[in-house]
């Protein structure tokens, strides 16, 4: 199935838990993030291997810690290397707050290998956790923080072949993890 989830944390959280309630197991969610470094190009795709938790909704599902890892980035990064998509692997700082990335903040998460901010992952990531689901994501870098002011980039105004070809990148990647569903329920372990 395919939804469009809200933009944030709380929302998504929520969206999200009405999703694995209806019986979803495996979820695959992409969407934009602002770059922490200006030469991380509008549209490069970006696989978070943890989220740094700047937001709040993770906290109630997980132990308290300044970053959710993801396990499932490693299989999701096997599906783009099949597929001959380039991507970056790299941590993402997750916020609730919008436009209050500041400058102290970029630098710091930035130190720690965070490439790209943006306002679910964490939030998503958790809630999968506590419930036992697959929370896979991907994200593509929009406007850009690493500057003396902000970049809009393509933010708002993402070429069309950009878009189509990240939904493309999007629709096989979850073809290729639903295959991955079906074996397993085909051939299960001994």
């Amino acid at each position: 199935g395919i939804y469009h989830t809200l933009l944030g944390g709380a929302g998504s959280a929520a969206l999200l838990e009405e999703v694995l309630a209806m019986g979803a197991k495996r979820v695959l969610f992409f969407g934009s993030s602002g770059a922490l470094d200006r030469n991380l190009i509008g549209g490069r795709l970006v696989i978070p291997t943890a989220a740094y938790r700047d937001e709040g909704v993770s906290y109630h599902y997980l132990p308290a810690g300044d970053y959710v890892r993801i396990p499932t980035a490693g299989r999701l990064a096997e599906i783009l290397d099949s597929l001959s998509v380039p991507y970056v692997k790299a941590k993402t700082w997750t916020t609730d707050a919008f436009y209050r990335e500041t400058r102290a903040g970029m630098l710091a998460r930035r130190a720690e290998g965070c490439a790209v901010v943006e306002m679910e992952c964490a939030s998503v990531m958790a809630v999968g956790q506590f419930r036992g689901a697959e929370v896979y994501q991907f994200l593509y870098a929009a406007d850009c923080i690493d500057a003396d002011s902000w970049d809009k980039r393509i933010l708002g105004r993402m070429p069309e072949d950009t878009r189509a070809r990240i939904l493309a990148v999007a629709l096989s990647a979850a073809k290729r993890l639903d295959a991955d569903e079906s074996s397993a329920e085909n051939h299960p372990a001994l």
